[in-house]
């Protein structure tokens, strides 16, 4: 997850100190990005990351501080929350991004059906729990509810945390056999999940919009 959807969709002003508008050219190397605005040249660690809004405030993604500035430097992305120090070109100073929102909307493909499905994805989505017994145990494995030999299907609707005992225990039956059922019923996870892999450690300034996610 890094950049948002489509780059090349045109946004308005964004809110970047010092800034009086203009068109951005980011010009990227390894080290990381020199951006030209109005003449004046910045370079940008491509260090850390950056949470990614809708126009709407919806989290949708994660990208670098590179990309997030470059965004807010063509006017496509405006500054949200703030990261501690700043960005410093010749003669500005930029803020440092920590949260932006896209200035227009962009419609993000529900395509969640066709992620690939991970241990991991789907122990972030049960919140690291396991779905039969609500123990948050060391090393959870996932469990197909009705099991494939049964006719179930490897879908988000089919498929939970489940600790090593309860997964012993249930082995080859179904819920109602078992009298094992999910505390929680399981779908596709939201952009939150995604967004929590991509980025373990979350920024106390992202938990206000990961929230309501």
């Amino acid at each position: 997850m890094d950049a948002p959807a489509d780059p090349h969709v045109g946004l308005r002003s964004g809110s970047t100190s010092g800034l009086a508008g203009g068109a951005a050219e980011a010009h990227l190397n390894g080290n990381g990005a020199h951006a030209h605005l109005n003449g004046h040249r910045t370079h940008v660690g491509i260090g850390g990351r950056v949470l990614v809004l809708n126009a709407s405030y919806e989290p949708i993604n994660v990208c670098n501080i590179r990309r997030a500035t470059v965004l807010v430097l063509k006017e496509r992305a405006e500054i949200v929350e703030r990261g501690e120090g700043a960005l410093h070109s010749e003669r500005l100073t930029f803020e440092r991004p920590c949260v932006i929102r896209l200035v227009r909307y962009v419609r993000v493909p529900r395509d969640v059906h066709r992620r690939k499905i991970t241990r991991k994805a789907v122990l972030a989505r049960d919140a690291w729990t396991c779905q039969y017994c609500g123990r948050q145990a060391a090393g959870l494995t996932v469990d197909h509810v009705i099991p494939r030999s049964r006719g179930g299907q490897s879908v988000w609707e089919n498929i939970v945390a489940s600790c090593a005992p309860c997964n012993r225990k249930k082995g080859n039956k179904t819920p109602r056999e078992a009298s094992m059922h999910p505390r929680s019923s399981p779908r596709p996870p939201g952009p939150t999940v995604f967004i929590q892999l991509a980025s373990p450690r979350i920024p106390v300034a992202w938990e206000p919009y990961l929230v309501a996610a």
